[in-house]
């Protein structure tokens, strides 16, 4: 099945998405694609969890994230690399994601000044993964809203085996898509705080930026970044 096809069947519910590393990870056992991609192997940018974490990670191991949450497709592609290994994969971490939807909403908060609307019997875009031996995870999910006083971002954290937190960090958009999305229904149109005047990305906003982000309104999105720890 083409990438296009399988984003935009995935995100209508087509199936669980069990089985589809070998469909969107290109070849390269020996990670050294992976290794030249990462830029001068400089680490990651440590941000804050945000107001809305992740409350019980375990509880979300699961590639499909969306959870019935309408928007435009994105195929959210990580990839966790060792700066103490020259940025080699690190197997088997985990890769905790959680980000808002359409409509700038938190799963698992709500009711209260920060969100009005109460979700906390609800677990959307949340999901956790493992990496496999290319230090990579792949989450199918929709491009996230924004809430007021913050630019549009997907939160990660990564963790160790034994749980230990190892990188929590956020990834941002460009905003030429991001103005293409929230343009169309169901999202909330312009007003979100630009990149640059972000108090999370104005310091680090090359690091945070997504490495790349393919595609289109109709088939979808693809984001890829590489995370060094």
């Amino acid at each position: 099945m083409k990438r296009k096809e399988f984003l935009t069947k995935s995100i209508a519910g087509f199936g669980g998405a069990v089985a589809f590393s070998a469909i969107l990870h290109p070849q390269d056992p020996t990670g050294k694609r992976t290794r030249q991609k990462a830029k001068n192997c400089e680490v990651a940018a440590r941000e804050t969890r945000g107001p809305f974490p992740n409350r019980k990670p375990s509880s979300l191991v699961k590639s499909d994230i969306t959870g019935g949450r309408k928007g435009v497709a994105l195929l959210l592609q990580l990839t966790i690399l060792e700066e103490a290994r020259d940025c080699s994969p690190m197997e088997h971490v985990w890769v905790d994601v959680w980000h808002c939807d359409n409509q700038g909403r938190y799963s698992e908060y709500g009711g209260n000044r920060m969100q009005a609307d109460n979700l906390e019997d609800e677990h959307f875009l949340r999901g956790r993964q493992q990496t496999d031996s290319r230090g990579m995870v792949s989450f199918i999910s929709i491009f996230p809203g924004y809430y007021r006083g913050r630019a549009p971002h997907i939160h990660i954290e990564v963790r160790g085996s034994d749980e230990n937190s190892l990188l929590v960090s956020q990834i941002a958009f460009p905003e030429d898509v991001c103005d293409r999305v929230y343009a169309t229904n169901g999202y909330q149109g312009g007003g979100y705080v630009p990149n640059a005047s972000d108090g999370v990305f104005r310091d680090s906003l090359e690091r945070n930026m997504a490495d790349e982000l393919t595609g289109d309104m109709a088939s979808g999105f693809r984001l890829a970044k590489n995370l060094v720890v």
